[in-house]
């Protein structure tokens, strides 16, 4: 035990993450069993000792981070791990990769049976469904996800400012008072293009090569996370590459299905499931019209961040195609997004009608507001595309 709190220690002292992520706040950490989702390179491990360091003194041991990498969780349950900690004092046992422990959703609703004074947060793939109904913790966890960096958060990082959160209904009612606010500190079009080949994911801010390192995440995605957690032979790895990398030169438009299961020498049906594998790995994004859903074909599919599409494929003159696939990726974490009507490509919360672009095309439809990129400040219906990276 002494050398997991010298661990943890030293994680919290040497912690040096320069932003302090908006769920920090969403949380509410009275709960007693939280679960922290996202995607691989969102942040995930900073996030939960960030906690650690404004909650408690680094060598507090009534808080604890553990990493079930460690081999020592090869012999040693998490359940007894967690019965000795909080015997010794122990009030929050922060976990990550959850995902790498057999069982783990059986221990921890264990622990949660059997340790009423300890809380444990825990860090987990976006591939594990903490909601299923047969999972033994369904009923007792509090689960959120962690997303990458948006556009404001980005900002943040590149020029010392501070902005705020906005709403939906924030940006319809008063975007142009928003807009005017923060370009009176910045001129946020001079960051788009930069935000869109590599904003979104915290790992950027290291001294690495970010191209190489986003596809070696989006390989970890795919042989950990996806194979692991859905128990698909590694034998199939190849066919869920070659699937993923087609489908991201076919975007934007709905996936030919049968023309992809003979590409990766498989049935209509796997397709379909490896598909709605890759989406919840935060691969990809599936559009669906209004009440429908997953196992019907999605009528469009996009890459699920910019980033994305920027590694997998040659991207010159297709600014259209990030412009829709930023607006999605921006509304999604709070909002439904679904298939639009007529000249609008998304309808969201089934309520209001989106056009992105670069302008208006044709007759203005007073029914439809529009994200229109390459402007600072809009008007009525028309709202600036950058804006919507204020919602979270």
């Amino acid at each position: 035990m002494e050398s997991f709190y010298k661990t943890h220690q030293y994680l919290v002292e040497h912690l040096d993450f320069p932003l302090r992520r908006k769920l920090m706040d969403d949380i509410c950490w009275e709960d007693r069993l939280i679960g922290i989702k996202g995607s691989r390179g969102v942040g995930k491990t900073s996030f939960l000792i960030q906690y650690a360091k404004e909650k408690f003194f680094s060598d507090d041991k009534e808080c604890l981070y553990i990493n079930l990498n460690n081999f020592y969780f090869t012999v040693k349950a998490i359940k007894d791990f967690a019965n000795e900690f909080q015997l010794k004092g122990g009030k929050v046992l922060l976990i990550d990769q959850i995902s790498k422990y057999p069982d783990w959703a059986s221990e921890l609703a264990y622990c949660y049976d059997h340790y009423p004074d300890l809380q444990i947060i825990f860090a987990g793939s976006s591939v594990l469904r903490l909601k299923d109904e047969f999972s033994p913790i369904v009923n007792k966890v509090v689960s959120y996800n962690l997303c990458g960096f948006s556009f404001r958060e980005f900002l943040e990082l590149q020029t010392q400012c501070q902005f705020n959160v906005y709403s939906l209904d924030d940006l319809i009612h008063h975007h142009q008072d928003i807009a005017n606010e923060i370009t009176s500190q910045i001129r946020p079009l001079a960051y788009q293009e930069a935000y869109f080949h590599h904003g979104f994911y915290p790992f950027y801010l290291e001294d690495y090569n970010f191209s190489e390192n986003l596809l070696q995440t989006m390989n970890m995605m795919l042989e950990v996370d996806v194979v692991s957690i859905y128990q698909i032979e590694l034998s199939y790895l190849p066919k869920l590459r070659k699937l993923l990398y087609l489908l991201s030169t076919a975007t934007p438009g709905g996936p030919n299905i049968s023309q992809l299961s003979i590409d990766i020498e498989t049935s209509r049906a796997t397709v379909m499931n490896y598909i709605q594998y890759l989406k919840d790995a935060r691969l990809i994004n599936l559009l669906y019209p209004e009440g429908e859903d997953f196992p019907k074909k999605p009528v469009q599919l996009y890459m699920q961040n910019s980033n994305l599409l920027h590694a997998m494929r040659t991207i010159r003159g297709e600014t259209q195609l990030l412009r829709e696939t930023f607006f999605y990726n921006q509304l999604q974490k709070d909002y439904k997004v679904n298939t639009g009507a007529g000249n609008a490509q998304f309808l969201i919360d089934g309520q209001y009608l989106f056009n992105v672009g670069d302008r208006i095309k044709g007759k203005f439809d007073p029914n439809v507001y529009y994200a229109i990129d390459g402007i600072e400040s809009g008007e009525r219906k028309v709202i600036p595309l950058w804006l919507f990276g204020f919602l979270y």
